[in-house]
């Protein structure tokens, strides 16, 4: 860690992760945590906890949990089985691949992501619902009874929670129903105010006793439509009756001994991921050590061409052919491994995605594991925070912006400042190509680490980095999480740093190869658990860049 400023060596030596021998839950709302600890110590498994927590967030971290958005969950089982849920969201059937365009054809700013047309059909309620019927061993109305309270009561807001909802206070003064609930009588909640959501409490009550149907097929569809209908959208009620929840096997790949287990397609997550372990496994990054001139140099190489492979080639596997295999043959990483040099950054201009032509921010992430060794990495979203900002009727909960993650105009940037191709182009029904990746780490086939991170593109980066920051620079898991972040993601050619990651000198020495940097405040909010291997205990470590999250043992 030498190569790291002396204040950041001293605050990583003071980092210490919570420590249970039964069962651990971490997540970035600390009420949600404490409702996933109660649902283990009940008796209730991982998968029991990871719904509970799900359900729980929509109430306490309205940003960002939720039930009008989507998202991934990967398990593994203690007998040693490994799956992936995909409940992503998806395009509506009337999309179309000029919708977000003008006559021009010019991209039209904000209506992928502030207007009725940026919505994609909700997947959450589905994918929590599918995940407790086929692996739990409670009953829906168990594990949603703590939201349900959470809304009708409400809750005592602490500086973290109203962080989040200030961000957004303007947002929400546009629309009266909005106001009504995020607002006190028109001004920010302050710290110590309590927030109650009576419309949440009543959605949330239709789905306890209605299930997958009371959303999908009965009165919140029809609302979310009625509304989206009045507001220039083109949800139908088709769109919600189709919808459909994929369980698929996970991205794997060997790294150091240790296994990945990780989010495939429609996740470029789990690939990514893997593409940059396994370029920089040949490299000494423990040696060189964490925050120095080579390390840094060779993971930043390693993601300008990961991503570049990224936005080229992944998309909904229902509409593009994936060709994960070849992304992640070794001879294909040697290939373009070849291509880093030792001493020089390598132009973004100068890297394409690698195998020819193609053949056809705002999230959260929590973890959880059960005393019996189950182990669940969930991340779900709404993209941008709060979504669009904007609530339909009296449903209490905030809409997804989703569709501004499918390609607006391939070779234009995103909101989140990607350059994607046409294989992510809209088209009705498809599900947008998503950064999200809830990951598993195995260590002789059991779980040894449980990490995932929000942050749109940088979710593949802070994911990665807890990883290497554990195997390769030995930190235990809150120094892991704690440390400076940095991200690359081919274009912008920038590498995005927080403070506290490099020295001057070394800065300098980086400039000098060819890098631009620009520093970014907070990068990630990474809710991890460690199993140690040697004792069995769980450590689990909350990010505090979101100083509301906990996490929680026993």
């Amino acid at each position: 860690m030498a190569s790291a400023p002396a204040s950041t060596q001293s605050a990583l030596k003071l980092a210490k992760p919570v420590i249970a021998k039964h069962g651990m839950v971490v997540s970035a709302q600390h009420l949600a945590s404490m409702v996933g600890l109660d649902i283990l110590k009940r008796g209730g498994n991982a998968i029991d906890a990871a719904v509970a927590v799900g359900y729980a967030e929509a109430v306490v971290h309205p940003c960002c949990g939720n039930i009008g958005g989507g998202g991934f969950m990967t398990i593994h089982f203690k007998d040693g089985r490994n799956v992936f849920l995909d409940f992503r969201e998806k395009a509506p059937l009337k999309a179309t691949p000029t919708m977000f365009q003008d006559a021009k054809g010019n991209v039209i700013p904000g209506l992928s992501t502030d207007s009725y047309l940026g919505v994609g059909v909700p997947g959450t309620v589905m994918g929590l619902d599918e995940a407790l019927k086929k692996y739990g061993t409670m009953s829906l109305q168990q594990v949603i009874a703590p939201a349900i309270r959470l809304a009708d009561e409400g809750y005592v807001l602490e500086q973290g929670d109203v962080d989040f909802l200030d961000d957004s206070a303007e947002d929400f003064a546009k629309y009266p129903n909005v106001a009504a609930i995020f607002l006190d009588h028109g001004k920010p909640y302050v710290a110590g105010q309590r927030l109650v959501q009576k419309q949440l409490a009543q959605t949330l009550e239709q789905i306890a006793k209605g299930g997958t149907d009371a959303f999908y097929k009965g009165p919140i569809a029809r609302k979310l439509v009625e509304a989206s209908t009045a507001n220039h959208g083109i949800l139908s009620m088709k769109d919600f009756a189709d919808y459909t929840v994929q369980w698929d096997k996970p991205v794997q790949c060997d790294y150091r001994g240790y296994t990945i287990v990780s989010a495939p397609p429609p996740s470029s997550g789990g690939v990514t991921v893997c593409m940059i372990l396994k370029l920089v496994e040949p490299y000494a990054l423990g040696q060189w050590g964490y925050g120095s001139v080579k390390s840094l140099h060779y993971l930043v190489e390693a993601e300008r061409r990961a991503f570049a492979d990224r936005n080229t080639y992944l998309g909904d596997p229902a509409f593009a052919h994936n060709p994960v295999d070849r992304l992640l043959s070794a001879d294909h990483l040697a290939e373009i491994r070849a291509g880093i040099q030792p001493d020089k950054a390598t132009p973004s201009s100068d890297i394409q995605g690698s195998l020819g032509q193609p053949e056809g921010t705002h999230t959260t992430h929590y973890s959880v594991i059960d005393k019996d060794g189950n182990a669940v990495a969930v991340t779900y979203t709404i993209n941008y925070l709060f979504g669009i900002r904007q609530i339909a009727g009296d449903t209490g909960f905030f809409l997804n912006d989703e569709m501004d993650d499918l390609t607006g105009k391939p070779g234009v940037a995103n909101g989140a400042g990607l350059v994607q191709g046409v294989v992510n182009q809209v088209e009705p029904g498809k599900r947008p190509l998503s950064s999200m990746t809830p990951t598993i780490v195995l260590r002789d086939g059991k779980p040894f680490l449980l990490t995932g991170s929000p942050g749109s593109a940088t979710i593949i980066s802070t994911t990665m980095e807890s990883i290497v920051n554990v195997i390769d620079f030995g930190m235990n898991v809150q120094q892991a999480i704690d440390a400076p972040r940095m991200h690359h993601q081919w274009y912008p050619d920038v590498v995005y740093i927080e403070p506290g990651l490099v020295t001057p000198q070394t800065r300098k020495a980086l400039e000098a190869m060819g890098y631009q940097f620009e520093m970014r405040k907070g990068i990630g909010d990474d809710e991890a658990i460690l199993i140690d291997p040697r004792t069995g205990l769980r450590e689990g470590a909350s990010d505090p860049r979101t100083p509301a999250g906990l996490a929680a043992g026993y």
